[in-house]
């Protein structure tokens, strides 16, 4: 295979990376994938990142900053810098993304919300792909929820469409623990298997304040062929000025 066809399939695996290993892409739970429907409130940022190892030498090291803006209703607004080595080549990309809460979560119902954006290489500025989610969250009480995503993905790299959907369980089973578990992917055509392949991860957000949180996380599958990967994650979130500090997802969690 010539360098043209190794760079493609480099940076569409890289491209599937800020989409699918921290979320998030899909990563608005930061170093998480399966994506609530909360936003915090209008006004409020926070500043994300996280960095990935895997067991193939692959790795990710994500910065995710964003803030809530009112633009006639909430909307979050992200733009992800993700520097990734997979298969020895080294990219980097940003994802900028928009989310907006269309439904309020609580506890016995659904509450949807709806994101879109795309990613570009960092150093040339090609267009790598555009996404769009809708992520649900049925609340089972004020400390387990249960995320339900659903989407689309272009991989512009290799012209192929896929349909992307995750499920993740969120239990606050302390006031600064919490536990999450989750399997997510897409569904489409692909050269490479690992693409189409389902991914799953699992750990502990510890969260001792409004402000600060870190998460350790286990996970099968971030890219290539059946690789394990470690991921650690901290969050820095700075609410609105004067107000009740916003929380990352509405009630306890």
């Amino acid at each position: 295979m010539g360098f043209t066809g190794l760079r493609a399939i480099s940076a569409a695996t890289a491209a599937v990376l800020v989409l699918l290993a921290a979320g998030e892409a899909r990563a608005a739970n930061g170093a998480y994938a399966v994506d609530a429907a909360d936003i915090s409130e209008a006004g409020s940022c926070k500043v994300e990142s996280w960095i990935s190892t895997a067991t193939n030498t692959d790795l990710s090291a994500v910065a995710n900053p964003s803030c809530v803006v009112d633009i006639f209703r909430p909307v979050e607004l992200t733009l992800q810098t993700n520097r990734s080595r997979s298969d020895g080549d080294w990219s980097t990309t940003i994802a900028p993304k928009a989310k907006t809460n269309l439904v309020p979560t609580g506890i016995g119902r659904f509450g949807f919300s709806f994101y879109a954006g795309g990613s570009f290489d960092a150093l040339t500025g090609e267009n790598l792909t555009a996404f769009a989610v809708v992520p649900a969250t049925f609340r089972l009480s004020e400390t387990m929820r249960i995320n339900i995503n659903g989407g689309w993905l272009w991989d512009r790299t290799v012209d192929r469409h896929y349909l992307t959907y995750g499920l993740g369980f969120d239990w606050k089973f302390t006031d600064v623990l919490q536990w999450t578990i989750e399997a997510f992917g897409q569904a489409g055509a692909s050269d490479i298997p690992s693409v189409v392949q389902p991914r799953f991860q699992t750990g502990v957000r510890y969260r001792p304040n409004e402000i600060f949180s870190i998460d350790l996380i286990y996970g099968h599958n971030i890219t290539g062929e059946n690789a394990n990967w470690i991921t650690l994650g901290t969050t820095i979130r700075f609410p609105v000025p004067e107000g009740r500090p916003a929380r990352e997802r509405t009630g306890h969690l």
